[in-house]
């Protein structure tokens, strides 16, 4: 049975993911939660949605590690009647402390964006830009060119399945080596990613117009950086189960017993998508 209290926990946490390295408009770290509670067991997830929350709550778990803020924005009341509301009152009801590392998550080494660069086939890479004295996303370059195609391909087996899939903007058979990312929302960055020299950048949330005008600039150069839209549940959950093991590992160096201290990432999906219809495959892909 492990003797560790969350007070123990939040200090691994604040130590690997400082509070004071977050954006400046982020809400991050404890929600809720009494800092003398005994932590047996962890869980860890993208959102902390209601499933989730009831998730954490059924497998007994006494701390629920998320990446997205639960009150990101200034809420009036916690009553059951809004989301936001029920949330608060099962996580206390049951007992959930809930932990928030977020944009202070992203700018980590490691962290949210140096996985995703794991995941993009990148061994070694650096910061792609920086915003309030802080790193944003991460660059670099592949060991060998591949087409444009089979780095997508390559980075959608090596990211958690999302109905939505992974979105490519550029011909199939180009040729791509440097790349650039950002995990979650990340069109803010394409002018970054091209500053770069990035032959792809991979993102989520991209819209329309900041795409169609960022993908017309880059004809004066051979059309690159191509684009990638892989999710942003797909490309934040890579994080959660390295952040365990790294937490874990990092209590026990401390001198605190972790023998009894179970941990798991959340087998829910909370991409907000649930289907596509009419999407046209690759050529020469199965129908």
């Amino acid at each position: 049975m492990s003797h560790l209290r969350l007070q123990d926990v939040l200090a691994v946490l604040e130590q690997t993911f400082p509070l004071d390295s977050a954006q400046s408009w982020d809400r991050v770290g404890l929600v809720t939660g009494d800092p003398e509670q005994p932590v047996r067991r962890i869980h860890a997830a993208v959102d902390p949605t209601l499933a989730v929350i009831e998730e954490a709550r059924e497998a007994g778990a006494d701390l629920l590690v998320t990446h997205h803020p639960l009150l990101l924005r200034g809420v009036h009341s916690v009553a059951t009647t809004s989301a936001k509301g029920a949330a608060v009152t099962s996580l206390v009801v049951g007992d959930v402390a809930l932990y928030v590392a977020h944009t202070n998550a992203d700018v980590a080494e490691p962290g949210v964006n140096t996985a995703l660069a794991t995941a993009c086939g990148l061994t070694t890479s650096e910061p792609l830009s920086v915003e309030e004295g802080r790193p944003m996303g991460r660059v670099g370059d592949l060991d060998e060119p591949v087409t444009l195609a089979d780095f997508a391909s390559g980075l959608a087996a090596a990211l958690p399945w999302a109905p939505a899939g992974v979105r490519v903007s550029g011909p199939p058979d180009a040729h791509v080596r440097r790349v650039a990312l950002l995990g979650g929302a990340g069109d803010g960055l394409l002018d970054a990613a091209a500053a770069a020299g990035a032959d792809v950048y991979v993102t989520s949330d991209l819209r329309h117009h900041p795409v169609l005008e960022a993908r017309e600039e880059a004809t004066s150069r051979g059309g690159t950086p191509f684009v990638v839209d892989a999710g942003h549940w797909a490309t934040e959950s890579l994080w959660l189960r390295e952040m365990l093991e790294r937490l874990v590992g990092s209590l026990a160096a401390a001198g605190h017993d972790v023998m009894g201290l179970d941990t798991h990432v959340s087998t829910i999906c909370t991409d907000p998508w649930t289907f596509t219809v009419g999407a046209r495959p690759l050529q020469g892909d199965p129908q």
